[in-house]
């Protein structure tokens, strides 16, 4: 440990005194860096390669008391707090400059309960850690696309997946949470305990504090059907108006998506992609539609695992890439928003890039708008642009080429927007992403966090 440990926190530097960190590490059960230990450099990495930040000192938690003590550490110190589960946050707020970073990766355990048929998960705990679990019992419960995202982030911010359009979003299978606040103290978040911080949870979970044990109701899924289709660069248009067409009334057994990608040989390509979660059979007749349209040049649509099906693009977007996602929200996808998206695309600096477009409806849609934090359940789909590189030197011009596009596309977009895939340049859409429930966010967070102690998200600012 370093003689002295200068932080940086609003502004004002505070240095710690080398016997004020050491009684930390002594009250903690995990384990305390600081920037000389030796793995500090590889644990202050996350999933987004933009990301080069350096805490001062990062908590191991092993549990909810080592969250506790390290939250209480932070407000008497006046020190930045950042909050890392999977890590996998496009904006990079789980690693702040001169901060304590409450580390949860470590807080990986999972309990299922067959019978009752929930599940009780650490915030340490990945996707695929949670499916592979569940999957043991022929269940599980609505998550995201990619098997490496963590769980903690996903759900705070809403959480959408293959199973969302049969199940719901993965806040509307969010059953309770054990949460340590600002105070330091540790909560139950349920329909029958602090009832309002559950709401809040349910979408704007990253601004109340630090959830500790996530409780999730489960669903009977198996063998599924799944998999892409292929389009040549030709069939681009034909493919994403057809696949617009055919997704405005899918029964809720169907949740798909459809991408511009790049192929090896540097062509584009347009990828569509299916998920059936009910009978196989039915399935079949239900994408056929969609399957056998046009000249794919790849169909691999088959039965699948629901495990398999978690992880299919995990080698599409791997750790450690440069990326800058612009996303946005639509309740119709135009045919000028999609002529625009294939130029574009023709022209994007980098062979790695997507852009992606996700459609959910059935049961995410039928609750209400202000039942949870979560709005913008009324739009059905969302745009997200996403250039991926390796090298520092192509950022500038990838950046610029997302933001350009999205200022192309923006016309034809609504206001809404996934606060998960929001950067720190989209500070003044925040407000916007919660609609109406807006206002109700401000006062909760006047009560449970007053001072903004757990500001280093797309933050919500106390009321006065």
């Amino acid at each position: 440990m370093t003689d002295l440990c200068a932080v940086t926190s609003a502004g004002d530097k505070v240095v710690l005194k080398d016997d004020v960190v050491c009684e930390l590490k002594r009250n903690l059960r995990g384990e305390l860096l600081s920037s000389s230990s030796d793995n500090y450099n590889e644990v202050r990495k996350v999933w987004n390669g933009m990301i080069d930040r350096r805490p001062a000192l990062i908590a191991r938690c092993a549990g909810a008391a080592d969250v506790m003590t390290s939250v209480r550490f932070a407000r008497k110190h006046d020190l930045l707090v950042c909050i890392r589960g999977g890590g996998h946050n496009v904006a990079g707020n789980a690693v702040k400059d001169g901060a304590l970073m409450i580390d949860l990766s470590e807080m990986k355990s999972v309990r299922v309960d067959p019978m009752g048929q929930t599940v009780r998960a650490e915030p340490g705990v990945l996707g695929g850690d949670l499916d592979r679990e569940t999957q043991v019992f022929g269940l599980a419960t609505p998550t995201g696309v990619v098997s490496t995202t963590g769980i903690a982030g996903l759900t705070l911010g809403c959480g959408k997946g293959w199973l969302s359009s049969k199940y719901g979003f993965t806040i509307d299978n969010l059953v309770s949470a054990d949460i340590v606040t600002a105070d330091g103290e540790l909560r139950v978040a349920s329909a029958t305990q602090n009832e309002d911080l559950l709401w809040a949870l349910r979408g704007a979970g990253h601004n109340f504090g630090v959830v500790t044990s996530f409780e999730y109701q489960l669903h009977p899924v198996t063998t599924m059907l799944g998999g892409i289709t292929l389009y040549p660069h030709d069939q681009a248009a034909e493919a994403l108006k057809f696949y617009r067409d055919f997704s405005k009334d899918l029964p809720d057994e169907v949740t798909t998506g459809a991408g511009l990608v790049i192929m090896p040989d540097g062509t584009p390509a347009t990828e569509l992609a299916f998920c059936y979660a009910g009978d196989l059979e039915e399935g079949e007749r239900i994408l056929a539609p969609l399957r056998h349209f046009g000249s794919p040049i790849e169909d691999t649509v088959r039965p699948i695992s629901y495990v398999d099906m978690q992880s299919m693009f995990d080698e599409v977007v791997p750790p450690g890439r440069m990326t800058y996602w612009k996303t946005g929200m639509t309740d119709h996808v135009s045919d000028e928003m999609i002529d625009l998206l294939i130029h574009y695309m023709g022209i994007s600096p980098s062979p790695l890039t997507l852009i992606y477009i996700g459609e959910y409806h059935g049961a995410s849609r039928r609750v209400g708008k202000t039942e949870t934090a979560f709005y913008h359940r009324d739009l059905q789909y969302e745009l997200l642009i996403e250039p991926i590189w390796t090298d520092p030197a192509d950022s500038e011009s990838n950046m610029r080429w997302a933001s350009e596009l999205y200022q192309a596309v923006e016309p034809y977009m609504t206001q809404g927007s996934y606060v998960n895939y929001l950067l720190d340049d989209d500070y003044d859409r925040i407000q916007a992403a919660y609609g109406e429930n807006y206002d109700r966010l401000v006062t909760l967070k006047q009560k449970y966090d007053p001072t903004n102690f757990f500001r280093a998200n797309q933050n919500i600012v106390p009321g006065v």
